[in-house]
C-alpha cells in the first residue's frame, strides 16, 4: 500500500502535470478563436475545468505509473479540435495556434519559477510540511511545463512542432510534410517505448530533448536566484 510521502509525492506530480496539459489545450483553442476559428468555444473546449480535457490514460494512469515508477512523467490530453480551413490565414494563423501550446508552457514554468524565488525570499530555506508541498509543487511545475514545451516543439506531426514546419514550409512542401502525421503516433511510440527497449543505452528521447530542458530549467532557477 502506497505511503503517505508516495501518495504526497504523486500528488506534486499528477497536479502539476493536469494543469499544464489543461492550460496549454485551451491556449490552443484561444489563439484559434482569436483568428476565426470558434469550433474549441462552441464545444466547450476553453474552459479551465480539467476535467472536459482529461484524457483517462494520458492524464493521469501513465504519470501515475510513472511518478510511482520514479520514471520522467510525461501525459496528453484529449486534443482541443482546431480547423485549420476556418482560420483567417490557415497557413500562418495555423503555425500561431500550434506555437501557443508550448509558449503557454514556457510562459506558466516563468510565472512558477517567480513564485517559487518569491516563496523562498519571503520564508527563508527552513519551512513547515505545508511549505514544503507548495515549493515542490511549484518546483515540479517548472519541470513539467519546461518538458511539455520542449517535448511538443519536437518538429514530428502531430506534435505542435510539427505543425509550426508544416506552416513554415512552402504550401505544396508543407501538405506533404504534414500528412506525416498519420504515421506520427506509431514513430513516438517507437521513439518512446520501442527504441529504448530494444536499446536501453540509447536513450534517443533524453539525449534529444533533455539537454534543452536542463538548459531552460536551470536558466529559470538562476532568473530568481535559486541557481
Amino acid at each position: 500500500m502506497p505511503t503517505t510521502a508516495t501518495l504526497l509525492n504523486l500528488a506534486s506530480w499528477v497536479l502539476p502535470l493536469i494543469f499544464a496539459i489543461t492550460l496549454h489545450e485551451v491556449a490552443h483553442g484561444l489563439v484559434a478563436n482569436i483568428f476565426g476559428d470558434h469550433t474549441a468555444r462552441d464545444l466547450g473546449r476553453l474552459s479551465l475545468n480539467p476535467i472536459r480535457h482529461v484524457d483517462p490514460v494520458g492524464t493521469l494512469v501513465l504519470p501515475m505509473m510513472l511518478a510511482l515508477g520514479g520514471a520522467p512523467v510525461f501525459g496528453w490530453a484529449k486534443p482541443v479540435p482546431v480547423m485549420f480551413s476556418a482560420l483567417r490565414n490557415p497557413r500562418w494563423h495555423g503555425v500561431l495556434v500550434s506555437a501557443a501550446g508550448p509558449l503557454m508552457n514556457f510562459a506558466l514554468a516563468l510565472l512558477s519559477a517567480l513564485a517559487l524565488g518569491l516563496m523562498v525570499a519571503a520564508e527563508g530555506p527552513v519551512v513547515g510540511p505545508i511549505g514544503s508541498f507548495v515549493r515542490l509543487n511549484l518546483f515540479n511545475f517548472i519541470l513539467v511545463n519546461v518538458s511539455l514545451g520542449v517535448f511538443n516543439l519536437i518538429p514530428l506531426p502531430p506534435l505542435d512542432g510539427g505543425g509550426v514546419v508544416s506552416g513554415l514550409l512552402p504550401p505544396a512542401l508543407g501538405r506533404r510534410y504534414a500528412s506525416i502525421g498519420k504515421y506520427g503516433l506509431v514513430l513516438l511510440l517507437v521513439v518512446l517505448v520501442g527504441l529504448p527497449w530494444l536499446f536501453p543505452k540509447l536513450d534517443l528521447l533524453r539525449r534529444l530533448i533533455g539537454p534543452p530542458i536542463q538548459a531552460m530549467v536551470t536558466g529559470l532557477l538562476g532568473l530568481v536566484g535559486l541557481d
